[in-house]
């Protein structure tokens, strides 16, 4: 039986609930309608997320994603609507959508929406190209 789009998102358990780590996801199939011209928007969508206790499964995601081809959004509305979405299901320590649509009139749009959990600060990150002129000798 073929799949069908759904609204809804399945997630599975953080296997290292102890670490931050990063997700990161491309959904280069996203589309969905001009809420003006019916006309179809197409993007690319870039997901990274630090979870907390729960992971976004990933045939549940297409299939939501998958959801909106029918649907007449304008690109501001719609990133920040499926990063609504994510975060509330997941509930994760830091998400950002990035959201790249097509040029439609000569315009590339791209959308950037994060959400944060409160009190949850990104680890600072360690540079090793900086250290690359150092001896790796001792």
């Amino acid at each position: 039986m073929p799949s069908k789009p759904k609204k809804h998102l399945d997630t599975f358990p953080n296997p290292q609930p102890q670490r931050d780590y990063r997700i990161h996801m491309e959904i280069p199939e996203f589309t969905c309608l001009c809420p003006k011209t019916g006309q179809p928007d197409f993007a690319t969508l870039y997901l990274d997320y630090v979870p907390d206790r729960k992971c976004i499964e990933l045939k549940s995601l297409k299939l939501y994603v998958w959801s909106y081809r029918n649907e007449g959004a304008f690109h501001e509305a719609v990133t920040n609507r499926i990063l609504d979405d994510l975060a509330a299901t997941t509930r994760p320590r830091f998400m950002r959508l990035t959201a790249r649509f097509y040029v439609r009139g000569g315009i590339f749009t791209t959308v950037v929406a994060e959400t944060c959990k409160r009190g949850w600060h990104a680890p600072q990150k360690v540079d090793l190209d900086s250290m690359s002129g150092q001896s790796s000798t001792r």
